[in-house]
């Protein structure tokens, strides 16, 4: 368990390196809110929280566009949490060393001090035999070996960014895969002469891929495919238009108890924690003096 090191994509809580509460996404643009909206200052028992620090966490959170208000109210929440866990630790006299989380990487002082102090108040109890087996019997079908498929494509590079660029793959892709549906035996050699792909050496085969070997769009499209289907309209990633078949699938096979027990204890173990983590905030929040914030929601 400890809080997070990165200085600009800070995570509020974390349970051996995993995100519990608080937000961290890749960095955004700074955004405030319109003028006014954040004009009241805002105090956590007394201690002023400064409008640049929020403006600073505001980085971390990911809002609607258009929208800034949203990803100030997420900041603000975060830092004023991270308030009251730092005067609480400071009230209990907490006293900790920052701990290294990599080579020459070390927690700062506040880090280390929220640290200890959920480490202090938050039950690390472990499930029991029984708990484990009882959630594996839910659904022993969660539990399951990666699938594995066998693909091929043709692909028509456009940057999806590019209006015109991606019109024109459009439509050399719908050229392409009408011929396909007419004639399916006649995709290897459309791949080899037609894919922007360097795969077009091999018929358009990309040979056996498992879960996150290629890009999200690509991947989704593998998930809805049978065995021997082909995509009915190209498919747009960041790389352009696909044509994609899945020549072959093997499904994931679901595995024994034994095999996925200590998985599933340290999941329940995470749940239970974070429970326990975000009750411990929740009462802190209802304890403090906060003005300027609204924590009607938490």
């Amino acid at each position: 368990m400890s809080c997070d090191t990165k200085q600009n994509a800070r995570t509020l809580i974390t349970y051996k390196g995993k995100a519990i509460a608080g937000t961290q996404s890749a960095p955004q643009p700074h955004q405030e809110p319109a003028i006014g909206a954040a004009a009241a200052p805002i105090m956590v028992n007394g201690e002023t929280i400064k409008s640049e620090t929020i403006r600073h966490e505001t980085q971390n959170h990911s809002a609607p566009k258009g929208k800034p208000q949203e990803a100030w109210l997420k900041a603000t929440r975060a830092v004023v949490i991270r308030a009251l866990l730092l005067q609480e630790a400071r009230r209990q006299h907490i006293t900790c060393e920052p701990a290294e989380v990599g080579p020459g990487r070390f927690e700062t002082e506040d880090e280390a001090l929220i640290r200890s102090l959920l480490e202090q108040t938050i039950d690390d109890a472990k499930p029991s035999a029984e708990d484990i087996r009882l959630e594996w019997q839910k659904d022993p079908t969660r539990f399951k070996t990666p699938p594995l498929w066998e693909v091929s494509h043709i692909l028509c590079a456009a940057d999806p960014r590019n209006e015109e660029a991606r019109a024109k793959a459009l439509e050399r892709a719908n050229g392409i895969l009408a011929l396909t549906l007419n004639n399916a035996n006649t995709f290897s050699s459309l791949a080899a002469r037609e894919s922007d792909c360097g795969s077009k050496t091999s018929g358009g085969a990309l040979g056996q891929l498992g879960p996150g070997d290629t890009v999200p769009e690509f991947e989704a499209v593998l998930r809805s495919l049978s065995e021997g289907e082909m995509t009915s309209e190209p498919v747009l990633t960041r790389h352009g238009y696909h044509i994609i078949r899945l020549d072959a699938l093997a499904a994931g096979q679901v595995l024994p108890f034994e095999a996925v027990r200590e998985k599933i204890a340290e999941a329940l173990e995470k749940t239970a924690w974070a429970k326990q983590a975000r009750h411990y905030v929740q009462q802190l929040v209802k304890a403090a003096e906060i003005e300027g914030a609204d924590f009607s929601m938490v």
